[in-house]
């Protein structure tokens, strides 16, 4: 692998692998095994398969998990019962919903039903409340996954601008907010860019950390990057080839041939931020189950 080319694959096995020791130490001293419900709507492949990795990641380091599988047709007030009933489950100590969800179920009331105690992709309101004031709190697993690549690979935020591309609430802007606040030592200068910003480049080029996640393939390119700058590229896009099995190849935001020529670090797609983002979804539930973020007397 190329020096500049930031490894997910190696830091999400190391970061699972502390997760597995420190799952075996909380069942050895008598606890039972974290618990993650999953939840997915409708038959979508790419979200069988998100939701298939998850489970498979559970098993590897030893948390119990389960998947509810509802048609599309159901509704919002089904979906709810259905969620209230986990919420009063104390053998579920996680809760995780697959998005995107069917156009007539609308995400935020959905995720507001969830306990945010039990919200281990910290999308609740509450985790997002938190982390903009600094307060403990499930962090969403993307942007935190980031910022584990950053200690891994030593990329200093203090005093740095830092540039995110895309404004969503599952990545770009808690990733702001982390950026912002993350780095004892400092803060980062943070830019947040969407699909309203004008002239994109004169931002970009002055990133010395560069995320993007907008979901628009090779978006990005080299001459809208300055020599030296750290990326991460979010972005999953499917685009055809006849050439692969399958048909299709899956490439970034980010036009890797010539970002990659002045990057110091960048991830590659696959393998970069994607298998972060599970490891991270693990150690929340680890953390959900011991309590250490909301205590149960809470």
């Amino acid at each position: 692998m190329a020096k500049n080319i930031i490894d997910g694959k190696k830091v999400a096995s190391i970061l699972r692998q502390q997760v597995r020791e420190d799952v075996q130490e909380w069942v050895g001293r008598g606890n039972r095994s974290p618990m993650l419900q999953a939840i997915l709507i409708g038959d979508d492949p790419a979200s069988r398969t998100y939701v298939a990795a998850k489970t498979r990641a559970c098993k590897e380091v030893g948390i119990e998990s389960e998947t509810s599988v509802f048609p599309d047709t159901i509704s919002i007030r089904e979906l709810k019962e259905a969620i209230r009933s986990y919420n009063k489950d104390d053998s579920i100590d996680g809760i995780l919903l697959q998005l995107p969800l069917p156009s007539h179920l609308h995400p935020s009331q959905i995720i507001e039903t969830i306990d945010h105690r039990k919200d281990v992709d910290g999308f609740h309101p509450m985790n997002v409340g938190r982390l903009a004031v600094g307060q403990p709190t499930f962090r969403s697993c993307t942007p935190a996954g980031i910022l584990e690549l950053f200690r891994y690979y030593s990329v200093m935020t203090k005093g740095k601008r830092a540039v995110v591309v895309g404004a969503s609430n599952i990545v770009g802007s808690p990733m702001a907010i982390m950026l912002s606040r993350e780095n004892d030592s400092g803060k980062a200068t943070t830019t947040i860019c969407h699909k309203y910003t004008r002239d994109l480049t004169q931002h970009t080029i002055q990133a010395d950390i560069l995320v993007v996640a907008v979901g628009s393939p090779g978006m990005i390119t080299g001459q809208m990057v300055k020599e030296g700058v750290v990326v991460v590229d979010v972005g999953i896009n499917r685009v055809s080839d006849s050439t692969t099995e399958k048909g299709y190849r899956l490439v970034g935001d980010c036009d890797f041939e010539t970002v990659s020529e002045k990057a110091s670090l960048i991830t590659p797609v696959p393998g970069g931020v994607g298998p972060m983002t599970v490891a991270m979804l693990m150690k929340n539930t680890l953390l959900a189950a011991k309590k250490s973020i909301y205590p149960k007397e809470d």
